[in-house]
């Protein structure tokens, strides 16, 4: 199982107007991360970006003035997440300003079956909240204290690491199972389980660990209580 666990930093808040300025992502296979990376930054193309955008990820006009401009990144992110199931914070942001940018190329937007939105996630698991990405690493323990300003790539690795937690994917799946050839099946007792591990009775049963005499003494004792004794009935 391929997953992109990725971020984006854009110019300000409207998707139909401000323009992405970074994409970051890191690659999953089956929940482990394989080190491969997606790190672009984008000219976006005449905007210009908002103040309160800048505060918030610190990547000026002066900066992305000799970046390339999204239609020359977009087959490298393409070809990075083809096939693979995207997962980003509160996606529909992110997924959003993708579909805007498609749009402005010609290209159909993303297939909303192929995403994943680790905030719900987060909401269904931790009802209570807060669960920003900030207090997610701190409910998980994970180290977020070189996060001083938000950055596509650094989001990304701290959101894998968390969605990691959210999904379960780092607990060790124990069981027990029991082998067991087709005599061995026959032998089983009806409804006799614990746990998930069939138990079967044994070949043969083990030796009384009483002795004689103390077998003797039981049976002179229940001889001497009547027939009232529990250990007639049944009998």
């Amino acid at each position: 199982m391929r997953e992109i666990i990725f971020d984006t930093e854009t110019t300000g808040l409207d998707a139909k107007n401000d323009r992405i300025i970074e994409i970051g992502a890191v690659e999953l296979e089956n929940r482990f991360l394989t080190g491969r990376t997606f790190h672009v930054f984008v000219n976006p193309d005449g905007r210009e970006v908002h103040p309160e955008a800048l505060a918030v990820h610190g990547i000026s006009n002066e900066q992305l003035a000799d970046k390339p401009k999204f239609a020359e990144v977009l087959q490298g992110w393409l070809d990075f997440t083809e096939g693979a199931t995207l997962i980003a914070h509160n996606a529909s942001f992110d997924v959003g300003f993708f579909n805007a940018e498609y749009a402005r190329l010609g290209f159909g937007p993303v297939d909303p079956d192929r995403v994943v939105d680790s905030l719900h996630l987060a909401r269904r698991k931790h009802p209570m909240g807060p669960n920003s990405l900030d207090a997610l690493c701190k409910r998980y323990r994970i180290d977020n204290s070189m996060r001083e300003k938000h950055g596509a790539l650094l989001d990304s690795e701290l959101l894998a690491e968390v969605y990691i937690e959210l999904v379960g994917g780092k607990q060790a799946k124990l069981g027990l199972e029991v082998e067991e050839s087709a005599d061995q099946t026959a032998q089983e007792t009806d409804g006799g389980s614990a746990g998930g591990v069939k138990l079967r009775p044994r070949p043969e049963p083990l030796p009384s660990r009483l002795s004689e005499q103390e077998v003797a003494a039981h049976a002179e004792m229940v001889a001497r209580l009547g027939e009232s004794a529990i250990w007639n009935a049944g009998k």
